[in-house]
């Protein structure tokens, strides 16, 4: 069944919710997981082509991301963690594809109108752009 579930963090409470429901058939399939926080901001962007120094938000999603990839370890799961750097869909899609993903779960915001043009436009990208499962949970308010 899934094998490989990248699950792509946001460093924020929302990461509760995906977690809470992936650990349960992770175990069930024994799945390895990719944590992935994409940092967008204009360092991240131009990091690597202007060799600049990571910024303070950079070190911060870095080690949020190791504090939860080792409380998963801790509970049992292999598990490993990327910093990917750029726009959130098109690395997430990258990975997917690099390593051999079988799933990826994702949470949404639920936004409606307007908003869903500005905030939905990374899970409408990864889930036209994937030919995996895209699992998908709703944020709980």
């Amino acid at each position: 069944m899934y094998k490989h579930i990248l699950i792509p963090l946001e460093n924020s409470p929302a990461d509760e919710t995906i977690l809470t429901h992936i650990k349960p058939l992770a175990r069930m399939t024994d799945a390895q997981l990719l944590l992935v926080h994409v940092a967008d901001g204009w360092v991240a962007r131009n990091f690597n082509q202007l060799q600049l120094a990571e910024s303070e938000e950079m070190k911060q999603d870095r080690a949020y991301l190791e504090r939860r990839r080792s409380e998963l370890a801790a509970e049992g799961f292999t598990c490993a963690a990327v910093l990917a750097l750029g726009e959130p869909s098109d690395e997430i899609i990258k990975l997917a594809r690099e390593k051999n993903i079988d799933l990826i779960a994702m949470t949404t915001h639920g936004h409606r109108l307007i908003s869903d043009l500005l905030y939905g436009a990374t899970v409408d990208k990864v889930r036209h752009a994937v030919d995996v499962p895209v699992l998908l949970l709703k944020v709980k308010t």
